[in-house]
């Protein structure tokens, strides 16, 4: 039979389109006006279908068959599972695995904002593979501090602000003598600095690594080992000191046992480091990327040799910053007295 090969295809396609149409509206994507948009009264109970169009930390928007879009937020008692599994129970997920383009299905209460808190969140497995291939990296998720928006809005202030000494330049480049050349060169100045603040607000979205480390694990083990611990204890006292940041965590294995073992042994590497992290270091579920285990792909070294299969077991943290967040600041020239 292949209506499920069709299934997937069909999910796939509809994922595709809807994070082109995501990619398409770039920064734009907070301003732009829903086609429609639901508000849920507070403690209406209420079971939604759809799509998700978009993910913040803590919240995320599905759209429904009718282009209705719901912004649904996730507390400590919201529950994500998949559907069926060992006696139709479904297996757990962590809230960073809700990506873009996934197909679920959420079961909440209205809150006093016109959101959903979700109680349960359900999705098929094959919907969730479609959605993690096509997402090519989970979706930059950054915090939205109060500090970033000022930088953001002292960022257009400049602009502003910028664009007014053009006109004034214009117009004392017309009424003064021999003063052309200087008002030229200034207003060049001011195009530069507006031409780099346009760079670091359109670098908002772009990532950076700052640092790259690896932790190993004995055969056929999980555990991490007191090496281990010490590169993670660096790698969370980095991240504590950076300025939106996220983690990626990524798992491998050597070629010892059979391929599908290996996958399932490195992702628990990767979620045991996860949990390190999180549980030793404080650092929030939406400053770290979806792990994933790749199993034998990607070796560093010769899995024939003993000492090249021990380097493969391994898994990779990268720390990554906003590069928006890292860039310099506009050079904006002084203004004479004389001007």
């Amino acid at each position: 039979m292949q209506f499920p090969k069709f299934k997937m295809f069909s999910s796939l396609l509809i994922a595709v389109t809807l994070l082109t149409v995501s990619a398409a509206m770039g920064v734009a994507q907070d301003k732009t006006a829903a086609v429609g948009s639901r508000t849920v009264t507070s403690g209406e109970k209420l079971k939604v279908k759809g799509v998700v169009i978009r993910r913040d930390a803590d919240t995320f928007v599905v759209r429904d068959a009718n282009s209705v879009d719901t912004v649904v937020r996730l507390d400590d008692r919201s529950s994500v599972k998949s559907k069926g599994g060992f006696l139709r129970s479904g297996n757990n997920y962590a809230q960073t695995n809700i990506l873009r383009g996934l197909n679920l299905e959420i079961e909440g209460r209205g809150n006093a904002s016109g959101e959903l808190v979700a109680e349960k969140v359900r999705f098929n497995e094959s919907d969730f593979r479609v959605a993690r291939a096509v997402e090519s990296r989970a979706a930059p998720l950054e915090d939205r501090a109060s500090t970033t928006e000022k930088k953001l809005s002292a960022v257009e202030e400049n602009a502003q602000r910028l664009s007014g000494q053009m006109d004034e330049l214009a117009a004392v480049a017309n009424t003064a003598r021999g003063g052309a050349k200087a008002a030229q060169e200034t207003a060049d100045s001011a195009v530069a600095g507006v031409n780099s603040t346009n760079e670091r607000i359109s670098a908002l979205d772009d990532y950076e690594p700052q640092s790259v480390a690896a932790v190993n694990f004995k055969l056929g083990s999980a555990v991490l080992l007191p090496e281990a611990k010490s590169k993670l204890d660096e790698i969370a006292t980095k991240a504590m000191n950076a300025k939106g940041y996220v983690i990626e965590v990524s798992g491998y294995a050597d070629t010892t046992g059979s391929v599908e073992r290996n996958r399932i042994l490195s992702q628990h590497r990767a979620d045991n480091v996860i949990r390190y992290l999180v549980e030793n270091h404080n650092i929030p579920l939406r400053r770290i990327v979806t792990p994933y285990g790749y199993g034998e792909s990607h070796p560093v070294a010769d899995n024939t040799s003993k000492e090249g299969r021990a380097e493969n077991r391994r898994v990779e943290i990268k720390l990554l910053v906003n590069k928006g967040l890292t860039q310099p600041g506009p050079n904006i020239p002084a203004r004479s007295s004389g001007e």
